[in-house]
């Protein structure tokens, strides 16, 4: 775990952790606490507050880790940190007026989760809408789309077969990626400089395509052999992989060029646009002609 990141909010330093394992960050509660109570002992304040949530039964509280960080000194001293969700529920206890775009934001969150609970047609718009405000071509968004549906076939069909949620599907996904683009999802990821990123959020199109392939090839052998053990879902799931690495290896072979690459969604945009500027500046230099 890298205890030592610094992140600035309003010019202020947090300090954070990353946990490369668990794929979580983790902030430093003393500092989220000064930054947004702007007070003068951080510290003081969080005690009182963490001694208050305690007594109210809040157990995120309890669940707090605590870490050795930095100090301002320079040494290296044991601190109350907090995942996304924790320090989330943290703020909300901080009457603080720089608290208070939090509090609107969870709120507004919690009432979008609700309206999408009642009809799901709405997650599907939404998700529409935030991949365009992205600068997502149409095209890609198609693809992402119907990945999400491919995804979900497959998550079905190893329901269906027994596969637990969690681990056991992070271990098939984990054998589905590595038999096709040959890294794990791990691997993968840190290969396009993510960290809590959506992998297939960064995938160009072709590899949307190859790893719809690895999924749909996976999710249709699994239906024709219906496996009955992990070892045999896992088995499948290589081969499903593989089906669609063979192909990406002919394609490379045929073409000369790498259908995975390091590019993440802020590279893949910045070359769409650039090719589109290029064919504007094209056409206007025939226009002038």
């Amino acid at each position: 775990m890298d205890n030592d990141k610094i992140q600035l909010f309003e010019d202020k330093k947090i300090r954070t952790a990353w946990d490369e394992e668990k794929e979580e960050w983790y902030f430093s509660v003393v500092d989220v606490v000064s930054v947004l109570t702007e007070s003068v002992d951080g510290r003081k304040y969080w005690n009182k507050l963490k001694q208050r949530l305690k007594e109210e039964g809040n157990e995120t509280v309890t669940n707090c880790h605590r870490l050795k960080m930095t100090a301002a000194d320079g040494k290296k001293r044991f601190t109350d940190v907090a995942d996304t969700a924790q320090l989330l529920r943290i703020i909300q206890s901080i009457p603080s007026p720089k608290a208070e775009p939090f509090k609107v934001w969870l709120a507004e969150v919690g009432r979008e989760r609700i309206e999408e609970t009642i009809d799901p047609e709405i997650s599907i718009n939404r998700a529409l809408e935030t991949y365009a405000k992205k600068g997502y071509p149409r095209e890609w968004i198609n693809q992402r789309l119907q990945a999400i549906q491919v995804r979900k076939e497959l998550t079905d069909e190893w329901q269906d077969r027994g596969v637990s949620k969690g681990i056991e599907y992070a271990i098939l996904t984990d054998e589905i990626t590595r038999a096709w683009s040959g890294m794990n999802t791990r691997q993968y990821k840190k290969y396009k400089g993510l960290t809590k990123e959506n992998l297939r959020d960064n995938m160009s199109t072709a590899e949307i395509v190859f790893n719809m392939l690895a999924e749909v090839s996976a999710t249709e052998l699994s239906k024709a052999e219906q496996p009955q053990t992990f070892e045999e879902n896992r088995d499948v799931a290589q081969r499903g992989g593989r089906v669609a690495g063979n192909a990406r290896k002919e394609i490379e072979r045929q073409t000369g060029r790498p259908i995975v690459t390091s590019h993440n969604a802020a590279r893949l945009n910045e070359v769409v646009t650039n090719v589109i500027e290029g064919v504007v500046s094209e056409d206007e230099e025939e226009k002038e002609v």
